[in-house]
């Protein structure tokens, strides 16, 4: 069977091949297979073949071939990151929203000067990329500057992308070329250049084409590196594409994005007026956070934890005996049997994830007395929150379960308002559209589309 694009998605716990078609005309997802990722098994490759085989058997055919194939990847911790800054609620916060909405696993968040301790954290971390920042345009250039030397000087092998003071610029160069590393270097636009300003979008950018140069190591990756004809992005980078694009046809928009190992929100909104005006700090308009301690089946004992054995056993209308027999029997993609225990465990982990992503009003005390400023990403003028990720997309309760998660009386909480539409991502297509979103937009567009209920007028 012949179709336009195969993408092929390797996440922690499952791994997905996509059939995509009529990329000319009316782009549509054929199909999916899916299978459990085989990171543990050594090669991330014989799940795929599994998956493809799966979607074979889906589409009643023997063999697939695809005029294009792209992929994304968080297997084996995903794009694994650190990042470096001179303040930490400036530059530092500036680099980790850069990096976090590339799709990066951040490993280490540091500012100021690197010691001894965070050197060794680096060098023992086996990161994927490492990011340096500091200091606004023309102002401080020594901490970008030292902190880049004592990089070089590990000679790690590993991506470093300089996104601080463009004055310091030449005297990283140097460093790196000094310590003959300088191939692994790559310069960045300034990512805070202006106090209370951000500019992530240039650096995300540089971020996912050097993940895609330097492709991440988990087993077997190689084996798919070869076999891709298109680009391979970290998926939640993938995911934050398609919210990109999305955003421009639907307005302002919350993505919620649960998986086996963690828990992403991701937000494409400038705010509302109100809390605008009220804002301390700047916040990007495309904001992606990540839990990496919530997720229903890697991290899931965290969840269970978290809400304890008794109350989980209460909210699922089950004795301690059977609730016991389905935690040791929990597979990496449910059977009818743990619906029910994913669906609980997953409405816990999106309203964590929801509430630390969010910001608030709070009260502060200044010259004239107590003010209420906003502190966070403002939500409020969101007009859709989307469902996407295997406890969303393929379990029956989504929408009820998104509903939970934007429901608040805590007025301070600048939470998307009860009237914005919830939407679940019907095809299970949010990181394969954005796989291919930069080489084919309009299909895209369309698959996003078709998938949340809407067509592209």
């Amino acid at each position: 069977m012949k179709i336009d694009i195969l993408v092929a998605e390797i996440g922690s716990t499952t791994t997905k091949a996509t059939a995509i078609d009529g990329i000319a005309g009316r782009p549509r997802c054929l199909g999916q297979g899916r299978a459990a990722t085989t990171v543990l098994q050594g090669d991330v490759n014989v799940g795929l073949e599994q998956a493809i085989q799966d979607l074979c058997a889906r589409l009643g055919t023997d063999k697939i071939e695809a005029r294009e194939t792209f992929a994304c990847s968080s297997a084996a911790g995903g794009l694994k990151m650190s990042v470096h800054g001179l303040v930490h609620d400036m530059t530092a916060r500036a680099a980790k929203e850069a990096a976090l909405g590339a799709g990066a696993n951040l490993k280490l968040v540091t500012s100021g000067l690197l010691d001894d301790v965070d050197l060794a954290r680096i060098r023992a971390l086996g990161l994927n990329i490492i990011m340096i920042a500091g200091g606004v345009d023309h102002g401080d250039r020594k901490t970008a500057t030292l902190n880049a030397a004592a990089i070089a000087a590990l000679r790690l092998d590993v991506p470093v992308v300089f996104a601080g003071n463009i004055d310091a610029r030449d005297a990283v160069i140097k460093a790196f070329q000094e310590h003959g590393v300088e191939r692994w270097l790559t310069i960045a636009e300034n990512v805070y250049p202006r106090i209370d300003q951000l500019r992530v979008e240039d650096a995300r950018r540089i971020i996912q084409d050097v993940f895609e140069r330097h492709i991440i190591r988990a087993p077997g990756m190689e084996k798919i590196r070869d076999r891709i004809g298109g680009s391979i992005l970290p998926t939640p980078g993938a995911v934050m594409n398609a919210a990109l694009l999305l955003q421009k046809t639907i307005g302002d928009l919350v993505v919620a994005d649960i998986g086996g190992a963690t828990t992403d929100i991701h937000s494409v909104t400038a705010g509302g007026a109100e809390a605008s005006s009220r804002a301390i700090a700047p916040e990007p308009f495309a904001k992606r956070t990540v839990e990496g301690d919530l997720g229903v089946y890697v991290n899931r004992q965290n969840l269970i934890d978290a809400i304890g054995i008794d109350r989980l056993a209460r909210d699922l209308g089950i004795g301690a005996a059977e609730l016991a027999r389905l935690l040791e029997t929990y597979p990496p993609i449910p059977g009818s049997m743990h619906v029910l225990l994913v669906e609980r465990l997953a409405q816990f982990a999106l309203s964590i994830a929801l509430d630390r992503h969010a910001g608030r009003f709070v009260d502060a005390f200044g010259t004239t007395g107590k003010i209420t400023v906003a502190e966070g990403k403002d939500l409020t003028a969101v007009r859709s929150v989307i469902g996407t990720g295997g406890a969303l997309a393929r379990l029956p309760h989504g929408l009820s379960m998104l509903s939970e998660m934007i429901a608040t009386d805590d007025r301070k909480r600048l939470y998307p308002p009860p009237t914005a539409q919830l939407l679940i991502d019907r095809d299970y297509v949010f990181a394969a559209a954005g796989a291919i979103a930069g080489t084919h937009p309009g299909a895209a567009l369309a698959l996003l589309m078709h998938s949340i209920g809407r067509e592209v007028q």
